[in-house]
Order: structure tokens, then C-alpha cells, then sequence
């Protein structure tokens, strides 16, 4: 049996201990190939030599993974830092190749994420696709609200494009939890191209009593967070 990884609560690595730097840097390897795959440029021979070598990777993984089940791939502690909140989230996730190289840190009671998006989320030509930037919203915003202690469910989420958004350009998300109001929290984001706004988010979230939520994850064969 391979070595098992070690696990935080059964939620994910660290960046400190195995597997953290080791996913970490899978993880890096994957966004840069998935960024070259959807560049045109490489010739037929090369695609198949890329492929034989992907095919060769994911042979080695399947080998060794254990098969999947429902989980809660999410951390949410003060004492943790804002972008080890979700390790797995298809958004903001260090160990999600899915996921837009975005940084987040807490600057006073603001969410500051920063980070360059390439060609795998790309809309209009040469802009970051508006649904990426939804799901970026959705997600900066959840972490403003477990960062200032009100930790919630999206209920709605408005987004106003205000200029297209750059790829290949540093980029800056912020979220703030501006008022709760019994259940409903109201948080607001913005997005920023150097000084140039992008696009804003009003988001309104509803507060799930932490038994609701653990009895939920239960039912469908997951361990809730600790």
C-alpha cells in the first residue's frame, strides 16, 4: 500500500508537509499544460507525444488514489490564512488545477485576491470569460464573510461588467461583508485591472446553522468539517 498523505482533518494538505508542496506542484505543472493545450502552435507529432505522456501520468495516479467519495474539501478557521479556506475549490483552490492562480490575504476586513488568468479562461477574445469571473465573485465573497466570522450560502449574486477584463494581466478581486441582517449577510466585491474596474458584485448569503449544514453533508456520505 503507498504511503498515505497526510491529511488536516481529513480535508487536505498543508504547504509545509507532504502532500502539500508535492500536489502543489502537480497542480502548477497541470495549469501550465492546460494553458498550452488551448494555444494553437504545437504540431500534431508533439500532441501525440503529450498525450502518450499524460496517458503514462494518469495510468500512475490511478494507481494509487483511493476511489472517490463525497467529501468537504474546505478548512474555514481564523486561524488559517484566507486561501487555505477551500484547498480544493474549483475557483480559488491551491490544489485544484482547475482553478485561476488567484492569492488570497486578508487586508483589515477586506479579502484581497490577486493573480493572472491565461488562455484556459479566456470569453471574448483576449478577456477573462464573465462566468469565471461569477464563480470568482462567488467565491471571494464567502471567504470576505468566514473572515469576518459570518460564514454562509450563496442566496444571490449580482454582477455588473463594467470593462472587459484582461488576460495575461495581474489582476485584483476584493470582497467585504458589509451588514448582516438576521439570517441574510450583504457582502460586495469589486475587480480591478491596475486601476481600471472591471467589474462589481453585490452578493446577499444566508447564514446555515452548522448543525443543518453537518447533518446534510451526512446524509450524502461526507464527514462535515471539524
Amino acid at each position: 500500500m503507498p504511503d498515505q498523505p497526510n491529511i488536516v482533518d481529513g480535508h487536505g494538505p498543508d504547504e509545509a508537509s507532504p502532500p502539500g508542496p508535492e500536489l502543489s506542484r502537480l497542480v502548477d505543472a497541470l495549469r501550465r499544460a492546460t494553458d498550452l493545450v488551448v494555444r494553437p502552435g504545437a504540431p500534431p507529432a508533439r500532441l501525440v507525444d503529450a498525450a502518450e505522456s499524460v496517458e503514462a501520468a494518469v495510468a500512475t495516479l490511478e494507481a494509487s488514489t483511493d476511489p472517490w467519495r463525497v467529501s468537504v474539501p474546505a478548512h474555514p478557521s481564523s486561524t488559517l490564512a484566507p486561501h487555505q479556506y477551500f484547498p480544493f475549490s474549483p475557483m480559488i483552490g491551491l490544489y485544484s488545477p482547475l482553478a485561476p492562480p488567484i492569492r488570497c490575504e486578508l487586508d483589515g476586513e477586506t479579502v484581497v485576491g490577486r493573480g493572472v488568468m491565461g488562455a484556459a479562461y479566456e470569453g471574448p477574445p483576449g478577456c477573462v470569460h464573465g462566468g469565471i469571473i461569477a464563480g470568482l465573485f462567488d467565491e471571494i465573497l464567502g471567504v470576505a464573510n468566514i473572515a469576518s466570522g459570518a460564514g454562509a450560502m450563496t442566496g444571490t449574486l449580482t454582477i455588473v461588467y463594467r470593462s472587459p477584463t484582461p488576460l495575461y494581466t495581474e489582476l485584483r478581486l476584493e470582497g467585504r461583508t458589509l451588514a448582516i441582517d438576521g439570517r441574510k449577510v450583504r457582502t460586495a466585491g469589486t475587480l480591478h485591472a491596475g486601476d481600471r474596474l472591471c467589474a462589481e458584485a453585490d452578493g446577499v448569503f444566508i447564514l446555515v446553522e452548522h448543525e443543518r449544514f453537518a447533518t446534510h453533508t451526512q446524509a450524502h456520505g461526507g464527514e462535515p468539517a471539524r
